[in-house]
């Protein structure tokens, strides 16, 4: 089929699904990339805590945090509940700084990525970002604001109306009156700052080798299954990646990488205009939509 062809069927798919997604597929060894809307910025909910990793295992590296340092746990009162993770706990306990990345980045604890902005705040992990030429990701606030969207104020048999508010009470400039979902005051990027990001983690770049195969590794054992991994995943091809949720925002990043050597990196950002908390339909058509776009692209090769 040609790129043209399948981008016309793609953007009829989104519309057709009452999704507005920006994807960018990058092959890794040429440079060569296809997408749709890549350079358009959505509010980043749980990838930020990909360059967190990144900034906080770089500054235990040089010595300027102590990976072994156990810190104090105590529900309640270091940290709020959450739905996964340190959030979820009952009773007092220590935890260790390097094994708080792990959490954050694994199984996506906010509570635990939280502890780690205590650390290294927000404008620190932007400036580093920066400084490893990165642009385009923008790291503003810590993950707590997250839990505080309209869905948190209402009963669980009323999160439909939380969605409907996100759905409707946003701005053609990607502004929003829920502040989380504000690229303009929100953690944010694009796919390609992210596709950008995931080339610095497996291609060779400013950010040292100790950092980021450290960061492959946890993004290789990230819990959350359900969207790309699908349509990527395999014995000969193992799929490494990061979602994102955050009300109507799903969000997926990761590398494949392939027994003949080739490699891409993928970035999937959506923005549901079907006030529904749940959407099984929606991730999975995230996932067949990268699919085909590497399979364009791999085809090419």
């Amino acid at each position: 089929m040609k790129t043209e062809t399948l981008l016309r069927t793609i953007r009829e798919q989104l519309e057709d699904a009452d999704l507005l997604g920006s994807f960018l597929v990058r092959d890794l060894r040429t440079g060569e990339e296809i997408g749709i809307e890549p350079d358009v910025e959505f509010a980043a909910a749980s990838l930020v805590k990909v360059p967190l990793a990144v900034v906080t295992l770089d500054r235990i590296r040089k010595g300027e945090l102590d990976g072994s340092e156990e810190l104090p746990v105590r529900p309640g009162v270091d940290v709020v509940r959450g739905a996964v993770g340190i959030g979820q706990f009952r009773h007092p306990v220590r935890v260790a700084l390097e094994d708080l990345v792990y959490l954050s980045v694994v199984i996506s604890d906010n509570s635990a990525a939280d502890m780690l902005f205590a650390r290294t705040p927000p404008a620190d992990v932007a400036t580093a970002l920066q400084s490893f030429g990165l642009h385009g990701i923008r790291v503003r606030h810590t993950l707590g604001d997250l839990m505080e969207t309209p869905q948190e104020q209402l009963p669980p048999e009323d999160a439909h109306l939380a969605h409907m508010l996100a759905i409707q009470a946003g701005t053609a400039g990607r502004g929003h009156s829920v502040p989380q979902l504000d690229v303009t005051r929100a953690n944010a990027g694009s796919a390609r700052a992210y596709v950008n990001l995931l080339e610095a983690l497996w291609l060779p770049s400013a950010i040292p080798e100790t950092v980021t195969g450290r960061v492959r590794e946890l993004m290789a054992s990230n819990m959350h299954r359900q969207r790309l991994t699908p349509d990527f995943d395999a014995d000969a091809s193992p799929w490494a990646a990061k979602t994102g949720s955050l009300l109507n925002l799903r969000h997926e990043i990761g590398v494949v990488e392939h027994s003949d050597g080739q490699l891409f990196a993928v970035a999937a950002l959506t923005e549901s205009r079907v006030p529904a908390l749940v959407q099984p339909e929606t991730e999975a058509l995230m996932g067949q939509i990268a699919r085909r776009l590497r399979d364009q692209l791999r085809a090419r090769g």
